[in-house]
């Protein structure tokens, strides 16, 4: 495992026969066990929220999961959550957003249940397709483009707040969060 060590001056300190400086010593990797910690901690609280069903009636827990994404966001910010590595099927795991949890919650009033919900980006075509899946191969989506606007804004009124390897946390200019994993598959139409 490599480390990398990045020296901050902490102050000057003056000794004879000359001035001095003292470091603070922070490593990557005490910023990727924050940043670890700070993503089990939000994957903790949303696991049984029913993709986000279960909040809209417990303010607490919402609360809790918005400070959360916040501490997400720290611990995101200054990167760049726009490039390549946006482009992905992306699995809903938690949202605030209403329209989706109608659909989800109301599905068994149509016969079926709601499978995957899915967001699919293609940064280098500019295109978002949100999909809604009803097994065995019913299907709702919704077409739309996007375009990058800076490091971590994306014109499609949401600002991608953290992502890595496997997770994406959102937040919206209407002010719905969404927290959502890399699927394991490429979703086609």
């Amino acid at each position: 495992m490599s480390m990398a060590t990045l020296l901050i001056p902490n102050s000057f300190t003056t000794k004879l026969p000359g001035p001095r400086y003292s470091h603070r010593r922070f490593t990557c990797s005490s910023a990727t066990t924050q940043s670890r910690s700070a993503k089990e901690h939000l994957l903790a609280l949303i696991a049984d929220q029913d993709r986000g069903l279960r909040t809209q009636s417990d303010p607490l827990k919402r609360a809790a999961i918005v400070e959360a994404i916040d501490a997400m966001a720290a611990v995101g910010a200054g990167s760049v959550t726009t490039g390549e590595s946006l482009s992905a099927t992306w699995r809903l795991l938690w949202t605030t957003e209403k329209e989706q949890l109608f659909i989800i919650e109301k599905a068994p009033l149509f016969g079926t249940r709601a499978g995957d919900v899915l967001q699919v980006i293609d940064v280098r075509n500019g295109t978002l397709n949100n999909v809604i899946t009803f097994p065995p191969d019913g299907v709702f989506f919704v077409r739309s483009s996007i375009e990058v606007a800076s490091p971590q804004r994306v014109n499609f009124r949401f600002d991608t707040v953290y992502l890595d390897d496997d997770l994406r946390v959102v937040k919206d200019i209407r002010g719905d969060y969404l927290v959502v994993d890399r699927a394991s598959y490429n979703w086609k139409e």
